[in-house]
């Protein structure tokens, strides 16, 4: 089986569900908590890659940042991805990384599905 990573955030329910997915399921993940060691920009670009999705499509809509930072109107993609690097609470969550794919791992009931694609 190939190295699969799960970027974490410990305060949000929806990614600690899908963590006790995979615990009690026996799926070894190397577990990253995004917040306490954010991506770089390039991390980022390599994950939107594996997603295939932009950058706006990460961004988390119900931060307050998301307001507070104008989001909606910024369309520029280097300056979304600076955006995101500089402040990864933005980011969805949880996000299951593969060699190949990654995917944004909600709800958690799709988990299996996403386990057998990456």
């Amino acid at each position: 089986m190939q190295n699969i990573t799960m970027w974490h955030n410990i305060a949000c329910s929806k990614s600690n569900s899908a963590k006790c997915f995979l615990d009690d399921n026996g799926v070894q993940v190397e577990i990253r908590d995004y917040l306490e060691n954010p991506p770089s920009k390039d991390e980022i670009k390599e994950l939107l890659k594996k997603l295939n999705m932009s950058a706006k499509s990460l961004i988390r809509e119900s931060e307050s940042l998301y307001s507070e930072l104008n989001i909606k109107n910024i369309d520029d993609e280097d300056k979304l991805i600076e955006i995101i690097e500089q402040n990864p609470i933005l980011i969805q969550r949880p996000i299951l990384i593969g060699n190949k794919k990654a995917f944004i791992a909600r709800p958690p009931k799709n988990i299996e599905d996403i386990i057998n694609e990456l």
